[in-house]
């Protein structure tokens, strides 16, 4: 099976946002996006989005964007993801033009991105 199954501790900062460490594949809410930080973790989701079966086959977009763990990386990375998803939410269709909309944050950010679209 994967192994997202550690859970690590919380960052101080982290603190403020949630109340403990969460463990995806325990988490059964379907998502439109899901944004990872480490190719590994990127590997891990979607490894578990195949064994959950996909019955819904409501599309979910998984995207890595690759943040090495330190505080300064951690927080531009959070303005990269906050500026990616707000150009994906504001899409009249997300779905056709999320690739579209990776490539040109890539161009723009000078970074590579992983997707991979999966289903519930």
């Amino acid at each position: 099976s994967s192994g997202i199954n550690a859970e690590w501790p919380l960052r101080p900062g982290n603190r403020r946002i949630k109340e403990k460490p969460e463990r995806f594949q325990e988490n059964q809410d379907e998502f439109d996006l899901i944004v990872t930080c480490q190719e590994r973790v990127f590997d891990q989701v979607l490894e578990n989005m195949s064994e959950r079966g996909g019955n819904s086959c409501k599309m979910v977009h998984v995207i890595n964007v690759e943040i090495k763990d330190n505080h300064d990386d951690a927080t531009l990375g959070a303005f990269v993801i906050h500026e990616l998803a707000k150009e994906i939410c504001s899409s009249e269709d997300p779905e056709a033009e999320v690739e579209e909309i990776i490539d040109t944050m890539e161009k723009k950010k000078k970074q590579r991105f992983l997707y991979s679209p999966s289903f519930y």
